[in-house]
């Protein structure tokens, strides 16, 4: 038979999400009594509420918001008079077109691949909870910790807009706009952040005691 280490859970302490201080379990204790933490006063609960309903209606929400974000020009530069829109893929194509496979490779990285990726794996963490997966939950807690890490580097390529929207200011001569797919894109960016934010990776090994019980 195999014995699971002691968690916190089965020693009824319970983790500070700002802070990460443990404390005892108080004796009224529920989703409606939440302990409060001796060091920062955080709010404390078990496990963080309505967690997996939280981060499906982000999830589905930043899906909604990827396809504009990609679909619709991200910015207009205006040169001599002449308006000309581009979307994130334009933008890497004309980079690789140049030669600027740096560039194109970065952008391409951190506003396409990234938060499409950030999606489907907590797409795939939110399946295998609902399923009540115990496939390495090791693994599925990096891939959570590498999701929640990375989310925000996509925020780049907003950077990039702002950054020349503030700078090229020559009235007709040359000028650059924000255009509607850069909301969208802020948007997923945003949002993916809040969902890996509110899933609670402690849900996956929650599976595995109730296996060993």
């Amino acid at each position: 038979m195999n014995v699971m280490s002691p968690t916190a859970k089965n020693a009824a302490l319970l983790s500070c999400p700002s802070c990460h201080l443990l404390t005892r379990k108080p004796a009224v204790f529920g989703k409606s009594h939440a302990a409060i933490c001796p060091r920062c006063g955080e709010r404390i609960y078990e496990r963080k509420p309505d967690s997996i309903t939280r981060t499906w209606a982000l999830v589905i929400a930043a899906f909604i918001f990827y396809i504009p974000a990609n679909v619709l020009p991200i910015m207009t530069v205006t040169s001599m008079g002449k308006a000309q829109s581009d979307t994130i893929l334009s933008g890497v194509i004309y980079f690789i077109k140049t030669g600027m496979w740096p560039i194109a490779l970065v952008i391409f990285v951190a506003s396409v691949f990234v938060p499409l990726l950030k999606l489907f794996i907590l797409t795939y963490l939110l399946i295998s909870l609902h399923v009540r997966s115990l496939w390495r939950p090791k693994d599925r807690t990096r891939l959570y910790r590498i999701t929640e890490m990375i989310g925000r580097w996509s925020m780049v390529d907003i950077y990039v807009v702002t950054l020349m929207v503030a700078l090229v200011k020559l009235g007709a001569i040359a000028d650059i706009e924000v255009a509607p797919g850069a909301m969208h894109f802020a948007a997923v960016v945003v949002i993916t952040i809040f969902a890996a934010m509110s899933f609670d990776p402690r849900l996956i090994w929650d599976k595995m005691e109730a296996r060993h019980d």
